[in-house]
């Protein structure tokens, strides 16, 4: 989606039936009557102002800190992370741009994503076209936060389907344009696969 605005509202409708000004429309189909039948909180029924409000705080919700950024280990992997040509769509560093809210704009921050779509081969293909995105491509994910997964969300399964059982086998799914640096990733030595697995999980 476009703007965090049209994901806010986005999610309202699709994961609580909230309406608003940007959904005003339910989405009941003539077969869901209990959908139908369903008391409205109003037309519509989140109000532009509480928008407002759940976008600005959605759009500074601050990154979760990097842990053990200066452990020898994951300086290794952060070395040999980018040394394979993963940080060359997972990218370390971004500035934004200019925002209305002052304390966004200019911001170095370290999404490690180019936010850029990439051909990731067949293997990853789910065939469903999305704007101009086709079958076979995806945005590269941030992976700011992405070693507190299993904290957070009790689970290691990662890639838009869940299909991998963790970071190395994420990774292992690569293909497409990625697939050279998923096999410099193959053929390091096992040390050095866990050291970039730390750099990882210190994100």
């Amino acid at each position: 989606v476009p703007t965090i605005e049209q994901q806010t509202a986005g999610a309202f409708l699709g994961d609580l039936g909230i309406t608003s000004s940007l959904f005003p429309d339910e989405g009941c189909t003539e077969a869901q009557d209990a959908c139908r039948a369903a008391p409205n909180g109003g037309a519509p029924e989140l109000s532009d102002q509480k928008l407002e409000a759940v976008t600005l705080y959605a759009r500074t919700l601050a990154v979760p800190a990097r842990r053990k950024a200066t452990d020898a280990r994951v300086r290794q992997g952060e070395r040999l992370f980018a040394s394979i040509g993963c940080a060359s769509c997972h990218s370390p560093k971004l500035v934004t741009g200019e925002s209305d809210v002052p304390a966004l704009a200019k911001q170095t921050v370290r999404p490690y994503t180019d936010l850029l779509l990439h051909d990731m081969g067949s293997d990853l293909a789910d065939g469903r076209p999305d704007g101009r995105a086709s079958g076979t491509e995806w945005r590269t994910a941030p992976l700011w936060g992405i070693g507190l997964l299993e904290r957070v969300s009790k689970h290691q399964m990662l890639l838009h389907d869940g299909r991998a059982r963790g970071l190395a086998e994420a990774i292992l799914w690569h293909g497409g344009e990625s697939a050279p640096s998923r096999d410099r990733f193959r053929a390091l030595a096992k040390a050095e696969r866990e050291a970039v697995l730390a750099f990882l999980a210190s994100l």
